[in-house]
């Protein structure tokens, strides 16, 4: 049985039209009647597994962080509770304006600096350091400009970049199966058992079959280990005051803005151009602002536009239906923010293996679309620039490889393939 007609499938997605700063959406807002036709198995499907790869690896990486600055239980939970609850209204009232997947979530580049910040700061400090990364962000989103630097850099250098980073996912799951082949291996079998039959992969996603196959060896191997129990399964945010210090402005704040709107944003609006959607850059950055402002009052990191979760969502189905996938991530995130305490509880008892692989699984299909745009066509000597300092981990001025991989590819580009950026301009 077909699908039933859908209300934005009559209509070609354009591009949002722009009125000052802001970005207007294309057409009307959709009626909740008309978002239920919409949804569909595939694009709850694309939001479950976009909240699996945003719960899980990333999740670890915030963990690892507030081990680094001793962090407590209940500013853990709150963090969590801010980067899940508050990036998931943000992501459910955009895709729905706006009518096209746009998943929030926060900088996983600047938890890893902020990591290695606790060491030597406060965490008022950092909170504030928060607090004006976000005012900054609003303020450039609000110059209108930020379209304009993103549409100077040419897609291929841009997916190049998202190749690199999305590169260390695929080879976790190489190394997944040498360290503990009894959880990796059933993953990875399900996993292109299902993608090689047509139709039982309609009746069973791939990524889904592989995740409960995991879930299977996990429990067969006994390799799931609760620790202490939770005192309350309900989060608790903290509302905590910042302390605004020079070292940490200094430290903190460029790199922040710099990852959240040129790396963060700039991955998540290349992949989401990638797959046809034109992303409303600019109210983006402003509503990143916004957002990493109110987060910051609860202890969570600044918000971007999710580079590999907005993959995972746009990975199949009809495009002007993919927007149910960004409803479905965003309602799962609520619901996670909400028993963030018991969500990492659970987290801490699956083994690494389980994680890494599934999540490298599930970016595969994105990470063959990026060396496919970064490779094909004009631009190939600055893209293969900007994808080995990508992976190199090098870190200048507290920014991180990914940043610099664009500024080198775009300085290769324009010293030998000044051809290709004359055929781009024309």
């Amino acid at each position: 049985m077909s699908a039933p007609e859908s209300v934005a499938e009559t209509t070609e997605e354009e591009e949002p039209s722009t009125h000052g700063v802001v970005e207007r959406p294309s057409g009307r807002l959709l009626r909740p009647r008309e978002v239920l036709r919409d949804l569909g198995g595939t694009y709850v499907v694309n939001g479950v597994v976009g909240l699996i790869f945003s719960a899980s690896g990333p999740v670890a990486v915030i963990l690892a962080a507030g081990s680094a600055g001793k962090l407590d239980a209940a500013v853990l939970s709150s963090w969590i509770f801010g980067v899940f609850v508050l990036n998931g209204i943000l992501t459910l009232i955009a895709s729905w304006v706006y009518r096209m997947p746009l998943a929030f979530a926060w900088t996983i580049p600047g938890t890893v600096l902020v990591g290695a910040s606790l060491k030597h700061l406060s965490w008022a400090e950092v909170l504030g350091a928060f607090l004006v990364t976000g005012v900054l962000i609003f303020v450039i989103g609000l110059t209108g400009r930020v379209r304009k630097v993103m549409s100077a850099l040419p897609t291929p250098i841009v997916m190049a970049m998202v190749a690199g980073v999305f590169l260390q996912f695929g080879i976790d799951v190489v190394r997944s199966v040498g360290a503990d082949p009894v959880v990796a291996l059933p993953i990875v079998i399900a996993f292109f058992v299902l993608q090689c039959h047509g139709t039982l992969s309609r009746w069973m996603p791939p990524i889904i079959g592989a995740c409960l196959a995991g879930a299977v060896a996990v429990a067969v191997s006994g390799k799931f280990h609760l620790g202490h129990e939770t005192a309350s399964w309900l989060a608790t945010p903290l509302v905590q005051a910042p302390d605004f210090s020079v070292r940490a402005m200094l430290e903190l704040v460029v790199p922040l803005v710099v990852t959240v709107i040129v790396v963060q944003n700039g991955q998540g609006v290349a992949v989401l151009k990638s797959a046809g959607h034109q992303a409303p850059v600019n109210v983006v950055t402003v509503v990143c602002g916004v957002w990493s402002m109110l987060a910051s009052a609860v202890g969570a990191i600044s918000s971007c536009l999710a580079g590999p979760t907005n993959a995972l969502l746009v990975a199949g189905g009809e495009r002007q239906r993919q927007y149910t996938a960004a409803l479905t991530f965003g309602v799962l995130a609520i619901a996670v923010g909400l028993f963030a305490p018991l969500f990492v509880e659970v987290m801490d008892a699956m083994p690494a293996a389980f994680i890494a692989t599934v999540g490298g699984l599930a970016l595969l299909g994105a990470l063959q679309n990026a060396f496919r745009s970064a490779f094909s066509s004009r631009f190939t000597m600055g893209a293969l620039v900007t994808f080995l300092v990508s992976i190199s981990d090098l870190s200048f001025l507290n920014i991180g490889s990914a940043f610099w991989g664009l500024i080198a590819g775009l300085v290769v580009s324009r010293l030998i393939e000044r051809e290709d950026f004359r055929a781009a301009a024309s």
